[in-house]
């Protein structure tokens, strides 16, 4: 497992590529300025042994050497001792919605990262349980199997988009079934599932069945709303922009709206409560008051107790990159002129 000490010197590598855009600007000006004085053939016979190509090289040494120092300020760390940690918790595992349903923007910015929002909110209120996360639409795939790496499951989060299932429609059952394999504990008496969905439900009243099924599995199920009940059309963008409207078979604008009832007969069944998902405060209080009313059961987890600093490898590299653009000159280098490999005409 790899750790980095000072992440915000990772903000200092946005200056390679203007450094790089300065240089190609640079160059342009000095071919426009030295076209202006003298004829490219003759300015070559003047300055015979100035190389064209090692200004390009010395600012290569330069960027990496610049980018192995920024490397070394972060001061990335590699874990060397694994130990075993007992913690007390709730196995809890997210099924987020990510069908098309949930790009509609009558929640702000849109259902699906409201959603997101929601999930990552309630991350934060977590102590020592262990989380999974599911993505569904129609059809659901496993995103993260059980984990008390939280960070892991921030980075799957945000990850998640409408395009990442190519099976659309909404199978909220389909989320549930594969919830029920996510639990591998069998001695863990609290099994929470929380679904995210604007509660539109392709799947016919199969979810009901599921929830059965969990229910028998131990599984309390809560359902968190996200929209509104005068719903949206669902937009559809190209690079941030609206190119138009979804529409279906008679070109009538799709309007989408949350299906209160859907959730809160799922959540009845499934022992567990509907959550409206509008206010994100609220919400998460509300989620962190019904799990702090939980039995925690106790298990382990193995996590890195001991890092090691590397930063002195990335300053060593750098400093050799830095030295070979201090050293290498602009003239061309008398044994590599010889070889010639840029094929370059030599002048009399």
């Amino acid at each position: 497992m790899i750790q980095f000490d000072e992440k915000i010197y990772f903000y200092f590598l946005a200056v390679i590529p203007v450094i790089v855009v300065l240089f190609i600007l640079l160059q342009i000006w000095k071919k426009r300025t030295q076209r202006k004085f003298s004829d490219l053939s003759l300015l070559r016979r003047i300055t015979p042994n100035r190389s064209r190509f090692k200004s390009s090289l010395k600012l290569i040494f330069f960027l990496l050497g610049l980018s192995f120092l920024i490397l070394g300020l972060v001061n990335p760390k590699i874990g060397t001792k694994l130990e075993t940690v007992k913690r007390e918790g709730v196995d809890i595992v997210f099924a987020v919605d990510v069908s098309k349903s949930m790009l509609a923007e009558d929640i702000a910015p849109n259902r699906l990262e409201k959603a997101k929002r929601l999930v990552s909110e309630i991350i934060n209120q977590l102590a020592s349980d262990r989380i999974g996360i599911i993505a569904y639409a129609g059809q659901a795939f496993p995103q993260l199997p059980i984990t008390t790496d939280y960070g892991a499951a921030k980075m799957f989060l945000q990850s998640m988009n409408t395009d990442m299932l190519t099976s659309q429609g909404t199978a909220i059952n389909e989320a549930i079934e594969l919830a029920t394999t996510f639990y591998n504990d069998d001695e863990q008496t609290n099994r929470v599932l929380f679904i995210i969905s604007d509660g539109e439900d392709h799947s016919e009243g199969a979810a009901l069945d599921a929830v059965e099924n969990a229910v028998e599995e131990g599984i309390r199920i809560y359902t968190i709303g996200v929209g509104q009940a005068k719903g949206a059309p669902i937009p559809i963008k190209r690079n941030g922009v609206v190119e138009s409207l979804k529409k279906d078979a008679q070109g009538e604008v799709v309007i989408t709206r949350l299906n209160k009832d859907v959730l809160v007969d799922i959540a009845d069944e499934g022992n567990g409560h509907y959550i409206d998902g509008a206010n994100t405060e609220k919400a998460v209080e509300t989620i962190k008051e019904e799990l702090l009313q939980m039995d925690k059961k106790e298990f382990e987890s193995k996590q890195f107790a001991e890092f090691k600093d590397q930063f002195q490898w990335f300053l060593g590299i750098a400093l050799l990159f830095l030295f070979l653009d201090i050293f290498v000159l602009d003239k061309k280098t008398t044994w590599l002129k010889k070889l010639n490999l840029f094929n370059e005409k030599l002048e009399e």
